[in-house]
């Protein structure tokens, strides 16, 4: 599905037209769509269903998506490709932290580690990316037990996944990603849906993402809010941006991590724009 949407986009397509492939793809293999698909130049919107906008030239497209197997368990990927063939050079700046960011964690993953200490080294690895850019500024560490870096990546680094794709939440996400523990009530980490220890045998999303979302670039400059942390004058360059995420499923090893799939989703720039 994502491979046949980085091959047909181009600049004048109306969304609706990726979708409509992609999910042929689905259907030609008798498979059911795991969740609603998500194909969209606004990005920075997280679950954003609509798809009647069309693609233009210097946008990003992000897309995620995803079946059911023939037993009904789900899978649960994201890509974001350029709309034109390759990336500018501000979005390739931005994508390569993104990508950093993903396989840092990816290498983190192994029995025992929680999940929550490999979302705060996806923060950590996206903020010191960030103020090489000149968009945050200040200690890591500090921006990342304060809050700061939800600024562009306002969700959790992924979630358990099964028969549902997020799987078991409706028995209450903390019993079943917390396992019994108390969520943080701080804006980006109170969406963490994961944050216990790794156990073998776990399946689980890793899908960290940078975003620029311009209603919460205002809102948190009108409260001055994390002015030690962040560029609000370079980040007001960004606001047409859009957002990034790149998502794989994990299984957990008895010694470390597995991607789970037999077919590679394109994931670094080179990657991407080789088979566009």
């Amino acid at each position: 599905m994502h491979i046949a949407a980085m091959k047909m986009l181009r600049p004048g397509m109306k969304e609706y037209e990726v979708v409509a492939e992609m999910e042929a793809v689905a259907a030609r293999n008798n498979y059911e769509l795991s969740f609603a698909t998500i194909a969209t130049i606004n990005g920075q919107t997280l679950h954003n269903h609509y798809h009647g906008n069309t693609a233009k030239s210097g946008q990003l497209f992000l897309i995620d998506a995803g079946c059911e197997t023939e037993m009904g368990y789900a899978g649960d990927m994201s890509s974001t490709v350029p709309v034109d063939k390759t990336f500018t050079a501000r979005q390739k700046a931005v994508y390569d932290i993104q990508n950093r960011m993903h396989l840092e964690s990816v290498k983190a993953l192994k029995p025992g580690v929680s999940y929550e200490s490999v979302y705060d080294l996806s923060a950590s690895v996206m903020v010191d990316g960030l103020k090489d850019l000149g968009l945050m500024k200040g200690n890591t560490e500090d921006a990342v037990r304060e809050g700061a870096h939800a600024m562009f990546y306002p969700h959790g680094l992924g979630h358990m996944m099964g028969l549902d794709v997020h799987d078991m939440e409706n028995f209450g996400e903390e019993l079943v990603g917390y396992a019994g523990g108390k969520k943080s009530t701080q804006f980006g980490r109170k969406s963490l849906r994961l944050a216990r220890e790794l156990e073998p045998g776990f399946v689980f999303t890793i899908e960290p993402g940078i975003y620029f979302i311009p209603d919460l670039i205002d809102l948190w400059r009108g409260q001055n809010k994390f002015v030690d942390f962040i560029n609000y004058d370079v980040l007001e360059t960004y606001k047409d941006f859009g957002g990034i995420r790149n998502e794989e499923d994990y299984v957990i090893t008895k010694d470390g991590a597995r991607r789970m799939g037999s077919l590679y989703v394109p994931l670094t720039t080179e990657e991407v724009e080789a088979i566009r």
